[in-house]
């Protein structure tokens, strides 16, 4: 699903080329304690409402805060400067932050985990390695592609994508914030 992961990879990707990859690892980090928790039953949790209360809340500001620095960068005519300065921290903000990250984990990837553990431990240790890798290919494949093709940009095109990148990324914090209060 395009969301905050996407996003951060085409505008990190514009000054570095391997920064899906380090957002795919900083999203791992992320990911795989909640493959385990889910393995081992923990998954409930994110039935909470207080839960995604929380998550919903602090990943939209988050989120806003991130949208609101891609469209600071071009204003400030800075398409080489980073959003964070860390990918994998990037990686692992933005993911935690996304209340659908969690959402999907508890829903969908819950019962793939079930599915892959019902046929054995190999299965579940099989299905986490293919799907980072399936993380790892795509975002390093979007950073590397936006990196490789910038010298097509225009000063125009850049600010366009920067500008787009940051509305949809303070988007998806107001609609998280918005999907929150019900929680509450």
């Amino acid at each position: 699903m395009p969301g905050p992961v996407l996003t951060s990879a085409i505008v990190e990707g514009y000054s570095d080329r391997y920064a899906g990859t380090k957002i795919a690892v900083g999203h791992a980090f992320i990911e795989f304690p909640i493959m385990f928790a889910i393995f081992f039953g923990l998954g409930y949790v994110f039935t909470y409402a207080w839960v995604k209360a929380v998550i919903g809340m602090g990943g939209g500001i988050l989120l806003i805060f991130l949208g609101w620095k891609m469209i600071e960068l071009r204003r400030k005519g800075g398409g080489e400067k980073a959003v964070l300065r860390n990918p994998w921290i990037l990686g692992a903000f933005v993911s935690a932050s996304s209340p659908y990250f969690f959402l999907w984990w508890a829903t969908v990837g819950a019962s793939l985990i079930i599915k892959a553990v019902e046929i054995g431990f190999f299965a579940f240790i099989l299905f986490t390695i293919v799907h980072w890798m399936c993380d790892l290919l795509w975002y390093s494949f979007v950073s590397f592609t936006t990196f490789k093709s910038k010298k097509f940009w225009t000063v125009k095109t850049r600010d366009i994508v920067l500008s787009i990148s940051g509305i949809i990324m303070i988007s998806f914090g107001v609609y998280f914030i918005i999907s929150a209060a019900y929680f509450i």
